[in-house]
């Protein structure tokens, strides 16, 4: 340094540190010329800071915010270093470091791989999260022990990696020991964000931070698992899947009648079609299905010389037939079946047939459905 910046380092007396805007700066060591300091010097320390005097690389006094004149009775422990018993008026060597004691906000951390953990519903699963946090200098003594050291400008930068180190593995703790279920884990961020706090602040406190605000902002699941619990959702706000099938193909229905002319919508309605019709064929078929005993509408008259009463039909269900085979009633019969036991002989002219509708049994040539039947067979053999 040249003899006017040591001419000039002899007329400050002066000692403050005004931090820029936009600063990231958590530690400035004060310049002076071969660090010497005017006795009487006047030391200015704002709100938001602290200054450190360092003797001989040994911390000695810690100033809070304030003005003080530099005298034996304002530095003790520097006095006590330097055996000053009567006072001091010549320069004295001391570093100076103002220490940013404000509260760093809006500080982002974030699991940068997925957290394995082993929910009861779902079993082994990965979840991410992030969020913000903000910390403070606590104990600048500390701070410039274990972090400063020599370096003359700190940043901020050069302590949020290892900030964001040691939140994410207490977090990691935190959430594997909660044994919240995943699905309610969004009700339960402020819990998991105290008990994180309270887990993370011992590792700073060692170094002179103050974890004063921690939230979480967001947890997630991996892609493929989200959609597997969007699918579920849909499928328990749809309720009755054969209910919604049915309306989605009356939409359909509705859109193709409204584009009459264009093959999509010809394609759309005769989509829909097949669906409404393969719809109205399983409500068909499960209105045969056999209804308790003792409808009166629909049943059959007890069988001639037979005291069994048939079983009943829903007044709803297409036309099927009872048969009277071997003096037992059987069916209903569909007609395919009807036919065949036409054929081999089951069925005669006189075999006697109810359907719904009938008042009695009566013989099966009597019926208009099963004439047809008999039209292309032999009559009986005379005397057979």
């Amino acid at each position: 340094m040249g003899f006017f910046d040591k001419l000039r380092g002899e007329f400050i007396d002066i000692i403050e540190w005004t931090e820029p805007n936009h600063n990231e700066t958590l530690a400035y060591r004060f310049p002076r010329y071969n660090n010497e300091i005017k006795y009487g010097a006047k030391l200015t320390v704002r709100e938001g800071q602290a200054a450190v005097f360092v003797n001989e690389g040994q911390i000695a006094d810690v100033f809070p915010p304030g003005m003080y004149t530099l005298e034996t009775q304002n530095v003790p422990i520097l006095s006590t270093l330097k055996g000053w018993k009567y006072g001091f008026s010549s320069p004295f060597k001391a570093e100076v470091y103002f220490v940013s004691t404000k509260q760093w906000t809006d500080q982002k951390w974030g699991t940068a791989n997925p957290i394995m953990l082993r929910d009861a519903e779902f079993g082994p699963i990965r979840i991410r999260a992030f969020g913000t946090y903000a910390f403070r200098v606590s104990d600048p003594g500390a701070f410039l022990k274990q972090l400063v050291a020599t370096d003359p400008s700190f940043e901020s930068y050069e302590i949020s990696q290892q900030l964001r180190n040691t939140i994410v593995s207490r977090f990691t703790d935190v959430v594997g020991q909660a044994k919240i279920p995943i699905l309610e884990l969004a009700g339960n961020y402020d819990r998991m964000s105290t008990l994180a706090r309270e887990r993370i602040s011992p590792d700073l406190m060692s170094m002179g931070l103050a974890l004063t605000l921690f939230y979480i902002e967001n947890i997630s699941l991996p892609p493929e698992v989200e959609a597997a619990l969007d699918k579920r959702s849909q499928m328990s706000l749809l309720g009755n899947v054969d209910q919604y099938t049915r309306f989605q193909a009356a939409d359909a229905m509705r859109d193709a009648a409204q584009n009459p002319g264009g093959a999509a919508g010809v394609g759309v309605g005769l989509g829909a079609g097949f669906a409404v019709g393969g719809q109205m064929a399983g409500a068909m078929a499960n209105a045969v299905q056999p209804v308790p005993v003792g409808t009166p509408v629909s049943a059959p008259p007890a069988m001639p010389g037979s005291t069994v009463m048939p079983p009943t039909l829903p007044p709803q269900a297409p036309v099927q037939l009872f048969v009277a085979i071997n003096g037992q009633q059987a069916g209903p019969f569909d007609w395919p079946t009807l036919q065949a036991y036409v054929q081999n002989g089951t069925i005669t002219r006189q075999t006697l047939v109810w359907k719904v509708g009938m008042a009695n049994w009566d013989a099966a040539s009597n019926l208009p459905e099963l004439a047809t039947l008999f039209a292309h067979l032999p009559p009986p053999m005379p005397g057979a």
